[in-house]
């Protein structure tokens, strides 16, 4: 009996003891998939790459057993990877791919990311289940390749990817690309097999724009286009808590963070299939790209900061309870580097335009190019720069870096200046008179008292002026000009401030931009000052009676009346005008204007300029 109990007790351990053997087995194996998997997950390769540079920035190399000159080279080395780590958020290209270089090393040498094992992070090999972003990304890496920074722009323009377009149900046009374009693109585009050199450059992109940069918008604000933003668009977080929605219908709704659109030759462009993925990610990208020089903090008081970048693009940002929700926009002003004229007015009969942009120029006009935003007036400013004498020395005053001419025109005498909290535009203005300037440019005129400097700039600090304006009309601009210096109290009398701006700024070139997209010169428009130096009417003196005295005095008093309340100060003339897609010829500029232009001419420019008036308008004033 005792044997047939031990024989049962030892098969009962037998089969107990397989059972756990193999199920353990079991177990471990699936536990082992499953760190394989997270295992090459962006996310653990962001926590290590963050770990990584954190272990190397806080070792303590006096505790090693090194040599003096490996002890200095490797503090260096360390140094270089902390400033990097620092400037890269910033719009540092320089620091960016130096971190990502570390990254690289990271993920080759310590992660161990190889050909095996790389499609686990990405599956480039398997079309099918690339992401919609993982398809832009690889597109735009194919195409930097061949095309550098102006990828974005070929990747949109070979593919006519900013064409209207008009959606069933929707009253008007819109401007967006969508995940199907994007599908259809990388189709047509990646049809051979990535190489693992490649495979490799793109993961580094992710992993680095989760950690040092710009989510999602990190490589197309590199790119040469006008401008990028975020959060403009969706249903901000704060919606949520103050109404009640269903599941199923918060899943459907675009959130603030899913909003990407970007400014690409003057068209507002939405890219519906790019998101920041959270609330927090797209938070973290607003308070990372101000901090440039460090403008200050922004906090729930101070709602908004504008800055720059170090790469010279303008950042706006804004935050809860200012704005509804966390937004930021950058404007770049690199994407019409050394464009020719030509290449920016493209319209039938282009040459008009140009050559009168030029004879302004040259004739040392003060001159405004107004327009809305979007309209290419920067782009245009800069352009004409080099139609100015080069003898002549060129002072800049900006509310931010942005013309950046130095860049364009480096052989050529230019310094710009700035506000800062510490030093007024008027004190930069005051100082400008000291610095053998000849001709001034103001990037835009938008607030009282830059406009009050832009007035004395032009009448006592320089031979011209060149400057923006957002006017919709010669006349507004003037109007608007007075505003601002009757609200600055520069002036108190609305007609003499009316008659000081109309002396002072002597033609318009006002750029439109259609619902198209398509942007051009819609008109040159000269303003004349009108003269007062007619006299009154005397002819109550030789009155033979006292009725006729009487009637003689009242037409004096009714004409100075006039002249007081009712008299044009001043008038416009559209020189050049855009009509059915063409540039036409209008009326004649002014003999006033043709003097003035004259006496900055050699002998020569007068020829040329008399003929270029002669052969458009049929007349000169010679």
């Amino acid at each position: 009996m005792l044997n047939v109990f031990l024989i049962c007790l030892f098969v009962s351990g037998i089969i107990g003891g397989t059972y756990y053997y193999f199920n353990n087995k079991r177990a471990k194996s699936y536990h082992a998939y499953d760190v394989d998997e997270d295992r090459f997950q962006i996310k653990s390769l962001v926590d290590f790459v963050q770990e990584t540079f954190n272990d190397i920035l806080k070792l303590n190399l006096q505790t090693m057993n090194i040599s003096r000159d490996e002890y200095e080279k490797r503090m260096q080395s360390k140094n270089q990877l902390r400033i990097a780590l620092k400037n890269c958020i910033f719009g540092d290209i320089n620091a960016k791919n130096f971190v990502k270089s570390y990254i690289r090393d990271i993920l080759l040498k310590s992660y161990k990311i190889d050909e095996d094992n790389i499609d686990k992070v990405i599956h480039f090999n398997s079309p099918v289940d690339l992401s919609i972003q993982d398809k832009f990304e690889i597109l735009l890496y194919m195409y930097k390749k061949d095309h550098g920074y102006w990828a974005l722009d070929k990747i949109i323009s070979e593919n006519g990817l900013d064409r209207p377009r008009m959606e069933d149900g929707e009253e008007s046009i819109k401007f967006i690309i969508t995940a199907e374009d994007i599908d259809n693109v990388y189709k047509e585009t990646v049809k051979r097999s990535i190489h693992f050199e490649d495979k490799l450059n793109i993961v580094v992109q992710r992993v680095y724009q989760l950690y040092k940069g710009y989510s999602v918008v990190d490589e197309i604000r590199d790119m040469k286009i006008d401008g990028v933003s975020g959060g403009v668009s969706g249903i901000p977080g704060s919606f949520f808590q103050e109404i009640s929605y269903s599941k199923d219908l918060l899943t459907k709704l675009p959130c603030a963070y899913d909003s990407v659109w970007i400014f690409f030759k003057g068209k507002t462009i939405h890219l519906p299939f790019l998101s920041f993925g959270s609330e927090r990610e797209l938070v973290r990208v607003c308070k990372n790209i101000y901090r440039y020089n460090n403008p200050g903090q922004l906090s729930e008081t101070n709602g908004y900061m504008v800055n720059e970048l170090k790469d010279g693009c303008r950042v706006v940002v804004a935050r809860p309870p200012f704005c509804e929700s966390w937004v930021f926009f950058v404007r770049k002003f690199d994407s019409a580097p050394n464009k020719k004229l030509e290449e920016l007015i493209q319209d039938k009969n282009n040459q008009l335009p140009i050559d009168c942009l030029k004879w302004l120029i040259k004739g040392c006009r003060v001159t405004a190019v107004t327009g809305s935003q979007g309209t290419g007036k920067t782009t245009l400013l800069m352009s004409i720069v080099k139609f100015i004498n080069h003898t002549f020395t060129l002072r800049i005053q900006e509310m931010a870096f942005e013309l950046h001419l130095r860049k364009l025109y480096p052989e050529r005498n230019i310094v710009s200046f700035r506000e800062t909290a510490s030093v007024s535009g008027q004190e930069g203005l005051d100082l400008q008179k000291k610095t053998d300037g000849t001709v001034n440019i103001l990037g835009e005129v938008a607030t009282a008292p830059v406009a009050s400097w832009m007035i004395q700039m032009a009448q006592v600090a320089s031979l011209f002026t060149i400057f923006t304006h957002h006017a919709k009309t010669s006349e507004d601009l003037v109007l608007a000009l007075r505003n601002n210096l009757l609200q600055t109290r520069v002036f108190n009398n609305e007609r003499v401030a009316e008659k000081q701006v109309a002396d002072v700024v002597n033609f318009d070139v006002h750029l439109y931009k259609d619902i198209n997209g398509n942007r051009y010169i819609q008109r040159i428009t000269e303003i004349i000052p009108l003269e007062k130096s007619a006299d009154y009417p005397d002819s109550y003196k030789n009155a033979e009676n006292l009725e006729q005295k009487l009637d003689s005095l009242y037409e004096t008093v009714r004409e100075y009346f006039i002249r007081v309340t009712d008299r044009k100060v001043f008038e416009t003339r559209d020189i050049i005008v855009w009509e059915n897609g063409e540039y036409k010829t209008a009326g004649m500029i002014s003999r006033k204007s043709y003097e003035e232009m004259a006496q900055h001419l050699d002998r020569q420019e007068r020829e040329e300029f008399s003929l270029f008036l002669h052969s458009n308008w049929g007349s000169s004033y010679e």
